[in-house]
């Protein structure tokens, strides 16, 4: 009884609220109200070109309530991976480590038994998700009852790898892809080893200060998002809307948060070379095919180095760092040489059915291809 008195778990007729007006419509605006069309309380969408930007908002910051703001903050789940990637290579650059270097070599001891052995485990698979490594997610949330009781736990990463591996691996390094965010944080621990420093501190010096990003930040363990930001929502059942905002879950599989603005420019930075050397960028774009959600999801996608591709109807390649954090889905997309890109940020995960998943995901591909096909 008590949960129900301060659960935010609001029904589907709560999102009866005006959307942006009809007439003249840009593409954008109407695949972004699509997108909302599906069920999803807010979204936020941008589209860059050499000839400069634009942004559609579409549905609400909050049920009941009013428009959501277009430079409003969102957690960006596993977009952050490509993040670490950065970090990484630019590390590789600086010949602090290799990617063929063995986990071993950084972490002595810590993936050893159970099927593991560190000395054939390669940063590189860590980041390409062919390590086998489990998938050991944290906090695992199915249901608004297991929000309610987890999301104020704090897990270190060394406490979710030693979740991780207690598990047998999925596959032996190499194999085949296997998504984990487990292996995203051998990759933090790989950081700091090699540099004195935990992964998220490389990330504001080589990344967040040098853009001069005001709105990209890591919220350690405050569940709370700073600034203006749309609430977050997950329907675990069907129609039903549970307020998932507070969180706290900022380790190096996903934890930034960020805007449109600053998002766009961290990804168009790497792929225009103001953040990795041509050497670098090469080895980021090495892709295996993907498998499990992620095909399911993009039937033709791959996994390079804290990036997906997939080939757009018009023709040509799209990198994708995207990911999804409880209440908010994250994609972003920009073409190979950083001229052309996408960011979309949606703040409702529909997990009540696969159709829904499916037809937000649908949607959600419909506005980044209609931009960068034009």
């Amino acid at each position: 009884m008590r949960k129900q008195l301060f659960a935010a778990v609001l029904t589907l007729a709560a999102l009866a609220a005006p959307l942006s007006a009809q007439a003249g419509r840009s593409t954008l605006q109407k695949d972004a109200d699509a997108i909302t069309a599906t069920g999803v309380t807010g979204v936020l969408a941008r589209s860059t070109t050499p000839h400069g930007s634009r942004t559609a908002v579409s549905g609400v910051s909050v049920l009941g309530g009013h428009a959501p703001r277009p430079d409003g903050r969102f957690r960006i789940g596993s977009t952050n991976k490509v993040l670490v990637g950065t970090v990484v290579l630019q590390l590789v650059a600086e010949r602090r480590l290799r990617l063929e270097d063995p986990v071993e070599k950084y972490l002595p001891g810590l993936v050893q038994g159970d099927g593991y052995n560190g000395h054939k485990i390669t940063i590189r698979q860590l980041l390409q998700h062919t390590a086998g490594i489990y998938d050991g997610n944290f906090p695992s949330i199915e249901s608004a009852e297991e929000y309610y009781e987890r999301r104020y736990r704090v897990h270190t990463e060394e406490e979710i790898v030693k979740a991780g591996l207690s598990h047998p691996p999925e596959s032996q390094p190499g194999d085949r892809f296997d998504y984990s965010n487990t292996g995203y944080d051998l990759v933090g621990l790989v950081i700091k080893a090699a540099t004195g420093r935990t992964w998220h501190e490389e990330v504001d010096r080589r990344i967040v200060r040098p853009l001069r990003l005001r709105d990209t930040y890591f919220p350690r363990t405050n569940p709370r998002i700073a600034g203006p930001h749309a609430h977050s929502y997950t329907r675990f059942t069907p129609g039903v809307y549970t307020d998932t905002t507070e969180l706290i879950d900022a380790d190096a599989s996903g934890g930034y948060i960020s805007t449109l603005k600053d998002l766009d420019r961290i990804v168009r930075s790497i792929f225009d070379g103001k953040l990795l050397k041509p050497a670098q960028l090469r080895e980021l774009k090495a892709t295996v095919p993907v498998s499990g959600t992620s095909a399911e999801l993009w039937p033709d996608a791959r996994y390079g180095l804290g990036v997906f591709s997939r080939s757009l109807p018009c023709g040509g390649t799209i990198w994708m760092p995207s990911g999804d954090q409880i209440g908010f889905r994250t994609r972003t997309a920009v073409t190979a040489d950083g001229k052309r890109s996408v960011v979309l940020s949606m703040s409702s995960q529909l997990f009540d059915s696969p159709e829904a998943v499916a037809a937000q995901e649908k949607a959600a591909s419909k506005l980044i291809d209609d931009q960068l096909c034009r």
